[in-house]
């Protein structure tokens, strides 16, 4: 199976290539862009089927990251998703980014739980356990900053993710949030497209409001 892995759930824009079948990364094609997916998606998955020297028509799966993160960047990522698969016929599956996290985290320091922490600002942490072999211990949450150091202190295994300084004391260096391509691609091609069509995970509403005070009345 050939499937095609986006991610525009954080600061990077990428695509990737994935032969399931070989286990093997086709193609990859990054950018580090912050904000502007959705001008600059089209071409990052263009440089990662030109590297696989493959067209659109050779895929046979869709994935993609559908959060927490970027708000925009989720909708952009989510919306294009669907749109290919649509258009290709073929099934498209979401990854949550937390996911992601831990089973790269998992690479690093296997037959250790788990537990993806992402720092979303606010005294709130989004985080999510899973075990030593990947399941999902929990569901992906909001917790105030409080009750996420109260679970992580409890917790037996690794932490990671840009909230792990937050809860794990002594923590050094770098630990942003990263989503790699390829961890996306990996887990795209063994998740079940029973679930249904990718959609966000918001763990809470958007940052802008509307300004209810210069609402316009409607007039019937």
């Amino acid at each position: 199976m050939i499937v095609l892995a986006l991610d525009t759930a954080g600061v990077d824009c990428a695509a990737a290539v994935y032969d399931s079948g070989r286990n093997t990364m086709l193609g990859e094609a990054s950018d580090m862009i912050g904000k502007g997916h959705a001008e600059h998606l089209i071409g990052i998955v263009d440089r990662a089927l030109d590297q696989a020297d493959m067209a659109l028509s050779d895929i046979d799966r869709i994935a993609v990251t559908i959060g927490p993160g970027s708000f925009t960047g989720i909708r952009v990522g989510v919306a294009a998703a669907r749109g290919f698969a649509l258009s290709l016929n073929v099934p498209a599956v979401g990854v949550t980014t937390l996911e992601v996290m831990a089973s790269a985290q998992r690479e690093k320091t296997p037959g250790r739980a788990v537990l993806a922490a992402m720092d979303a600002k606010r005294d709130e942490i989004y985080l999510q356990s899973f075990s030593p072999d990947g399941s999902a211990l929990d569901a992906p949450r909001a917790l105030s900053l409080a009750q996420a150091q109260a679970f992580a202190a409890g917790f037996d295994g690794e932490i990671t993710g840009s909230a792990t300084p937050l809860l794990k004391a002594g923590a050094h260096g770098d630990h942003s949030n990263n989503f790699p391509i390829s961890v996306v691609a990996r887990l795209g091609a063994a998740a079940s497209p029973d679930a249904g069509k990718p959609k966000p995970l918001y763990l809470r509403g958007p940052d802008a409001k509307p300004q209810a005070g210069y609402a316009i009345v409607r007039r019937v």
